[in-house]
């Protein structure tokens, strides 16, 4: 999902929209969805990626899907 603009209605939306999904799939697979490690892994992946959005490392050393929603997101922004 990407959006030309983050505001904070967008921001809003996104995040009403990944705790909802979350709190489903937890419920109908019957997990506490708030209490996972996969939690603190995602903050781990996110924190490690945030260089190559910044633009501070290349995008191509990672996967072509990855290099590819970067490379929007730096056009998106103006810096490619």
């Amino acid at each position: 999902i990407l959006y030309r603009k983050l505001d904070p209605r967008t921001f809003g939306r996104l995040v009403a929209l990944y705790e909802h999904r979350v709190f489903v799939e937890g419920t109908l697979f019957n997990i506490n969805s708030f209490d996972q490690w996969g939690v603190e892994l995602g903050k781990e992946l996110a924190t490690g990626l945030l260089p190559v959005v910044e633009g501070k490392e290349n995008a191509a050393k990672r996967d072509a899907s990855t290099a590819g929603l970067v490379g929007h997101i730096h056009r998106l922004r103006g810096s490619e």
